[in-house]
């Protein structure tokens, strides 16, 4: 971005209200996510373009979303049921930056697959993070029969899924948000609406101004929350997990958010998107946003902004360094987790 078009980027409504009540500590703990979400994925990017990863698909502008809705649930108990975007909240969930760096680079200790999906397919059993497959939307179906299973357990567990909004224009969607319903399961389905799916736009995919409509039709509430405020998430999220623990059922939680990035590093978003719709969005910028909320609030000042930079950068060039290092995985066991294996040896994180 050149520096006249930087002064025409400015932080969306740096006067939000606080909102509910958040301790500072906590606020600055959200604030470390977003920040530290941001600094991996742009550490994903130029592994990418130096040649050492293949792909990269990016949650630029999701952390937002993604930082407030988990932030919401029981780290330790709940689970989380991610789609290819969610870094942000796999961090949030425990992994730290080096097992992302692992499952970029394909090593062998990556903790998802052992490095045999592409990047962005999270899972991670140590953190109760579900494993999800390259068929987009499938992963709702998960969660809600593993809503199911803590429900007849009566384990007190509840599960967030999390897709984009051409996610909901699949069959598997309508599926999971019905047998949900209908069972009052306690899943909170975040929809995370950054406007296009791969190249189309929100108004050729679907005939209602916001996803959040289509709960009415199973009898589930629907919000729709403006990814650019972290607390405001949080809060909308902290009512759906609420009532997800009560038994009362699901809620569709819509979560508008900007797409900074193209849809993947195969894709030129120049192609469909105009250089100032392009630059309008990067005003919503939740990064931006929850920094000058913040400091608005006197949560944030100088100093401790530097101290988090700091530390972060610290974790993000140690993960490069340890996951740059590690070794790649053995072609001699390509089909192992494909056919049965007698014996077959465990594998960390698996």
């Amino acid at each position: 971005m050149s520096a006249k078009e930087a002064k025409a980027v400015t932080p969306l409504d740096q006067r939000t209200p606080k909102g509910p009540d958040v301790a500072d500590e906590e606020l600055l703990e959200m604030y470390y996510f977003v920040r530290l979400a941001r600094a991996v994925d742009e550490r994903m990017w130029a592994l990418q373009r130096s040649g050492q990863a293949a792909f990269v698909i990016s949650g630029q502008g999701h952390e937002g979303a993604q930082v407030g809705a988990v932030y919401a649930i029981d780290r330790e108990k709940d689970w989380l049921v991610p789609y290819y975007r969610s870094l942000a909240s796999v961090l949030v969930k425990g992994m730290p930056p080096t097992e992302i760096f692992l499952i970029q680079l394909s090593k062998a200790t990556d903790p998802s697959s052992g490095g045999r999906q592409m990047p962005g397919h999270y899972g991670h059993s140590g953190h109760k993070i579900l494993s999800t497959s390259s068929p987009v939307t499938t992963q709702l179906l998960h969660a809600a029969g593993l809503a199911y299973a803590a429900k007849l357990r009566r384990t007190g567990e509840i599960c967030i899924t999390e897709v984009g909004e051409g996610s909901t224009s699949e069959g598997d969607f309508h599926e999971a948000l019905n047998f949900a319903s209908v069972h009052k399961l306690g899943v909170v389905f975040l929809v995370e609406n950054n406007g296009y799916a791969i190249s189309v736009p929100a108004s050729k995919q679907m005939a209602v101004p916001n996803v959040s409509a289509r709960a009415a039709g199973y009898g589930i509430p629907g919000v729709t929350v403006d990814g650019s405020h972290v607390v405001d998430v949080y809060a909308a999220a902290r009512e759906a997990v609420a009532r997800a623990r009560r038994g009362d059922g699901p809620t569709l939680l819509e979560v508008n958010v900007p797409r900074l990035t193209a849809h993947s590093s195969d894709d030129r978003q120049e192609k469909y998107r105009s250089a100032e719709e392009i630059l309008h969005t990067k005003a919503r910028d939740p990064m931006h946003v929850f920094e000058a909320e913040l400091r608005a609030w006197g949560v944030l000042d100088d100093a401790r902004a530097q101290e988090i930079a700091d530390r972060i950068r610290r974790e993000v060039d140690l993960g490069t360094e340890i996951a740059e290092a590690a070794p790649l995985t053995d072609p001699a066991t390509a089909t192992r987790y494909v056919y049965y294996e007698p014996d077959m040896p465990s594998e960390r994180g698996r």
